[in-house]
C-alpha cells in the first residue's frame, strides 16, 4: 500500500466497486463476482486482498469478516459502508455510493493537480532563480546558492509529503478525529467534509432501515460509515436514550453535531412515516452541497497558491536588484 493516494488509484478503486456493483445487481452471487474480479482486477494490487476475502468466504465467514482480514487494504469508511450493505441486503446500492465517492474524489484530485502544475513550476523557478545573485556578487558562492535553493525545496517536499500522508483516510480514529477538528477550522473544507459525511450517513441509514435493521443498530452502523469520528461519537452516545424510548428525531434536535435542517427534516419524516424518502432527500441535499464546496476549493486553491508565488517572485526580483545595486555602489565608492 502506497503512502500517498493518487488519482489513478482512486479511479481504480472506483472501478472495482463499479464492476462489483454491476455484477451483484445483475443477480450474480457475491463470491462469484469477487472471483471474476480476482481473475482480472482493475489493479494488480487488488488481487492479493481479494484472494484473502475469497478464502474467508470459502471458510464460511461473512463478507465483512473477509474484508476485515485484509488489514488496512480498505479505509474504515469503505469497510463500514460495505458492512452496512451486507447487513441490509443493499450491497449493490452501497457499492454504487462508493463508486460515485471515489470517482468524484479522483476527478477533483486530477483537477487540483492540473491547476497547481503552473504555480508549482513558478515556485521552483522563483526558488532557483532568486538566489542567482550568489554567482554574480563579489561575496557570492556556489555553496550559498545551494543552501538557498535545495535548503528551501527539500523541506518543502517533506512538508507536502507529510501533509498528504496525514490526510489519507486509512489512519486510526484518533488521528482522523484530530484532522477533522483541524479541517473544521478551515473555510469551506470543514463544511464540505461535514456535508459529505451527512450524505453518506443518510444513504446508509436509509438502506439499513429499509432492510429492517433495528433503529439503534442502524444509526450506529450508518454513523460509522459516514467517515466522521465526531458524528460516530455523537450517535454512539444515544444508545441508552434510544433503549429508553427516546426517538432519534428528538436526539437529533439536541445534538450540536447535526445541522438544524437535518434534524428538522428527519423529525418530519419520522412523524409522517416517510423516513425513507426523507433520508434520500437529505442524502441528495448534502451530497450536492458538499460537492459544490469541494469544487470551489479545487478552483480557488491554485489561484491562492499562484498569487502567493507571484508575490514571492516579485520580492525575489526586488531583493536581487537592491542587493546588486547596493554592492555596485559600494565598489564604486571604494
Amino acid at each position: 500500500m502506497s503512502l500517498i493516494v493518487t488519482p489513478r488509484q482512486l479511479a481504480q478503486r472506483a472501478e472495482l466497486y463499479h464492476q462489483l456493483g454491476q455484477l451483484t445487481a445483475a443477480g450474480i452471487g457475491l463470491k462469484q463476482a469477487l472471483e471474476i474480479q480476482h481473475r482480472s482486477p482493475p489493479s494488480r494490487d487488488f488481487r492479493q486482498p481479494l484472494a484473502v476475502v475469497l478464502e474467508k468466504l470459502s471458510l464460511g465467514s461473512t463478507f465483512t469478516e473477509g474484508i476485515g482480514a485484509t488489514g488496512n487494504w480498505l479505509p474504515q469508511f469503505d469497510r463500514a459502508l460495505l458492512a452496512a450493505g451486507e447487513t441490509s441486503g443493499r450491497l449493490p446500492a452501497c457499492l454504487k455510493l462508493l463508486t460515485d465517492h471515489y470517482t468524484e474524489r479522483a476527478a477533483l484530485l486530477r483537477q487540483t493537480i492540473s491547476s497547481l502544475a503552473y504555480p508549482v513550476f513558478l515556485f521552483h523557478f522563483a526558488i532557483l532563480i532568486g538566489p542567482i545573485q550568489e554567482f554574480f556578487l563579489p561575496d557570492g558562492s556556489t555553496a550559498a546558492y545551494f543552501v538557498k535553493t535545495v535548503g528551501v525545496l527539500a523541506p518543502s517536499y517533506v512538508v507536502v509529503g507529510l501533509l498528504l500522508y496525514a490526510l489519507q483516510g486509512r489512519h486510526g480514529e484518533g488521528w482522523r478525529s484530530l484532522i477533522e477538528q483541524i479541517a473544521h477550522r478551515v473555510p469551506l473544507v470543514g463544511k464540505a467534509r461535514r456535508n459529505l459525511a451527512l450524505a453518506r450517513l443518510a444513504s446508509a441509514l436509509e438502506a439499513l432501515l429499509s432492510a429492517g435493521v433495528p433503529i439503534f443498530g442502524a444509526w450506529e452502523m450508518a454513523a460509522a460509515s459516514s467517515g466522521s469520528p465526531a458524528l460516530k461519537r455523537a450517535v454512539y452516545r444515544w444508545r441508552p436514550d434510544l433503549e429508553a424510548g427516546v426517538t432519534p428525531g428528538e436526539l437529533l434536535s439536541q445534538s450540536a453535531e447535526f445541522p438544524d435542517l437535518f434534524a428538522s427534516m428527519y423529525q418530519t419524516g419520522e412523524m409522517s412515516g416517510s423516513l425513507d424518502e426523507t433520508l434520500l432527500r437529505l442524502r441528495g441535499l448534502h451530497q450536492e452541497e458538499g460537492s459544490r464546496q469541494l469544487k470551489a476549493i479545487a478552483d480557488w486553491t491554485p489561484k491562492i497558491f499562484y498569487f502567493g508565488i507571484m508575490m514571492m517572485i516579485a520580492w525575489r526580483v526586488l531583493s536581487f536588484y537592491i542587493g546588486y545595486f547596493g554592492q555596485l555602489g559600494s565598489v564604486m565608492e571604494n
